[in-house]
């Protein structure tokens, strides 16, 4: 916001001379105690009804006391008694600032300069007016020419200073950071380390990461007790971002201890709503929710309170209280940043994407071009956008079996509760010993519905089309499945699923058609454990059963890069052993500890890898030793194109045999071919 800098009344000294008796008025006004001016100038007036600048005082008085329409009315009546009077036609305009009519204001200022070219505060007060108007570039080039009639004037240099604060802002909400910092940097030439400088410079650090920075020019900003609190916040949101959470939460500390000694109730909400923060960042959420408690209970219904209670429950699972909250700001505040976006992406944790899109369409209303609310739109977009995804790759086993495969999937969103998919496998599969050869076709239709919020059914029909040495079969194939959430942080998913066993070339020529009918389970905690579970049924073609359990308890040891590491157990049977068609134990265990790391190499390209190694025992065989292993490289080329490499190992027993040893290298590509969702226009958001 450009700060309104209030012209002083044009005197001449001629006039001052004779008008001593009005001094205890000029000084009113020039004290800024505009009612006790108007009150005085008005008795005033009783004996001197006539006198023109009594009547100018009296106007600049009701103007500033808050009647601006009142003043403009009465400078009106006056340029009807001195018409195109220079001291009535400047208070006139500047009645229009008053009001905050700067469209209205900008004609009249232009016409002002254009007949009184010399007069500074005809030139300074329509760079104000462009400045109101946030034409900061032809602002400036006019309140340079205020400065050229005075130099040392220092309301023009004040006006320069917040011109040049907001063409800065403007710089920043348009992604152009670099000219909003040297922007920024030219008010240190009028104004050497001033303070709404440095606080705005160290927020443009913080938007483009460059944590360091940022802290640099915080300590730079702490020379008074005060200053080096608001320092200390900075510099704990500093380290937030610099990924240093334990750092940011001790800074935040010292903070709160400084902050005692000091009576200001702003100062002292903010380091607490800091502080609050970094409990959540460092995922200490009891500590958080009963520091929110106590903090309420003093502040009931205060914004930041309910923003850190919304926080909290979007770092909790609890997406529908953060709503909640974020509905309350909203109703104290409508044009509140953090309600409109927060809200926002609160709607998009409970998954309701139609109202988290009008929510950053709302918060883009207020804020022009604001970079998380585009963002945030450009991410809903991302998700929602057709691709197009190609997966290829090569595997080859100890049994002496290679294949190859490709898979081209389409995926069309129609709209954010229902979209399609169409894909086509093409595996081929040989064994060097045998020289068995096969291969199969698979083309599948997807749909998939939300039901409701965190309720998805997906259903995937098609046609598996397997040939080997001179015969064919078709068979169709099917996949249903229930994804829902009955409960935060509780993922359940139901499922049947027809498929033709396809491994290589003999299970291929064997024709078993396979029934599974299934469930996945995921419980996840706030305090870094998790279960996840999977129990599977399996009829086959050839009459024998199969029955498995898949459980892993985990650990989630860091957050970036995300490192998991756990303990799983499988178990399998079979109802029938034919061990010389297809591994079919009477009982299979086994039992393996595992890590799983994902990462940033750069800002575009992520890596993957896990490893898990344990033993297995097949019936009552000797136990061995198992080893699996996967790792991948993603590069995002661009928004829309995407290439990841990867490869995996494993010797588990599998649909072969124990002692079985199986890798394979692939490639996958993910081109979004439409450039936003087919349903992007009728949200009304460009």
């Amino acid at each position: 916001m450009i700060r309104k800098v209030i012209f002083l009344f044009l005197f001449t000294t001629s006039l001052l001379r004779a008008q001593s008796d009005m001094t205890k008025g000029f000084g009113l006004l020039e004290k800024g105690e505009f009612q006790e001016a108007e009150l005085f100038f008005q008795e005033y007036l009783k004996t001197d009804p006539d006198n023109k600048t009594a009547k100018l005082c009296f106007g600049r008085a009701v103007g500033l006391s808050g009647e601006p329409q009142k003043a403009t009315n009465l400078f009106s009546e006056l340029l009807k008694e001195y018409p195109g009077d220079f001291e009535i036609l400047i208070n006139y305009n500047e009645s229009y600032l008053w009001a905050k009519k700067y469209e209205q204001a900008k004609p009249l200022y232009a016409d002002l300069v254009e007949k009184y070219p010399t007069k500074f505060g005809a030139v300074l007060g329509y760079a104000n007016t462009l400045s109101n108007l946030k034409e900061y570039k032809l602002a400036l080039s006019w309140v340079e020419k205020a400065i050229q009639l005075q130099p040392e004037n220092t309301s023009a240099k004040i006006s320069r200073k917040f011109m040049r604060l907001g063409y800065a802002n403007d710089f920043v909400n348009n992604q152009q950071y670099g000219k909003g910092e040297q922007t920024l940097k030219k008010i240190f030439e009028d104004f050497p380390e001033d303070k709404d400088v440095l606080i705005n410079l160290a927020n443009l650090y913080l938007i483009v990461k460059e944590a360091d920075k940022a802290k640099d020019i915080y300590i730079r900003y702490a020379t008074t007790p005060k200053d080096s609190i608001t320092a200390l916040n900075g510099i704990a949101l500093a380290e937030h971002i610099d990924e240093n959470n334990k750092e940011a939460l001790e800074i935040s500390k010292s903070a709160i201890r400084k902050v005692a000694k000091i009576d200001d109730e702003a100062l002292t909400a903010s380091t607490y709503d800091r502080y609050v923060q970094a409990l959540i960042w460092n995922r200490k959420f009891i500590s958080a929710k009963n520091k929110i408690d106590s903090l309420e209970t003093h502040n009931p219904n205060k914004n930041w309170i309910l923003a850190l209670k919304a926080t909290l429950g979007l770092y909790t699972g609890d997406a529908k209280s953060s709503v909640e909250s974020y509905d309350r700001i909203l109703v104290n505040d409508s044009a509140s940043f953090d309600g409109n976006l927060g809200k926002a992406n609160a709607l998009f944790a409970s998954d309701r994407i139609i109202p988290a899109y009008n929510m950053a369409n709302s918060t883009l209303k207020f804020y022009k071009n604001q970079k998380d609310a585009k963002g945030f739109i450009e991410k809903l977009n991302l998700m929602h956008t057709p691709t197009i995804e190609e997966h290829a790759a090569y595997t080859f086993d100890n049994g002496n079996n290679v294949a190859f495969f490709t898979n081209t999937t389409v995926d069309v969103p129609f709209s954010t509760k229902f979209r399609t998919t169409v894909s086509y496998f093409f595996r081929n599969t040989e064994n060097s010993v045998t020289d068995n050869k096969a291969t199969s076709h698979v083309l599948l239709a997807g749909l998939q519905y939300k039901l409701f919020p965190k309720t998805v059914l997906k259903t995937v029909i098609g046609l598996n089309n397997s040939r080997f040495l001179d015969e064919a079969y078709t068979q169709p194939v099917l996949d249903i499945k229930l994804d829902m959430q009955p409960f935060k942080l509780q993922n359940l998913t139901l499922g049947y699923q027809r498929e033709v066993q396809s491994f290589n070339a003999e299970l291929i020529e064997r024709e078993i058609v396979q029934n599974h009918y299934g469930l996945n389970y995921n419980l996840g905690t706030n305090v870094n454990f998790g279960w996840y579970t999977q129990l599977m049924h399996t009829q086959q073609s050839d009459d024998n059963v199969r029955k498995l359990l898949f459980t892993s308890l985990y650990y989630n040891v860091l957050r970036k890069p995300a490192l998991k590491m756990g303990v799983n157990f499988q178990y399998i049977t079979f109802k029938d052993q034919l061990p010389t068609i297809y591994f079919s134990p009477e009982v299979y265990k086994a039992v393996e500890i595992f890590a799983d790391i994902r990462g940033n190499i750069s800002e575009k390209t992520t890596y993957m890898a896990s490893a898990a190694t344990g033993i297995q025992q097949v019936e009552d065989d000797d136990k061995t030793a198992i080893f699996r292993a996967e790792a991948s490289v993603q590069r995002q080329f661009s928004k829309r194109f995407s290439l990841n490499i990867y490869g995996k190992y494993s010797n588990i027993a599998s649909a072969t045999a124990a002692g079985f040893e199986f890798t394979e290298i692939g490639v996958k590509a993910k081109w979004l071919f439409l450039k936003k969702p087919l349903f992007y226009k009728s949200l009304n958001l460009d």
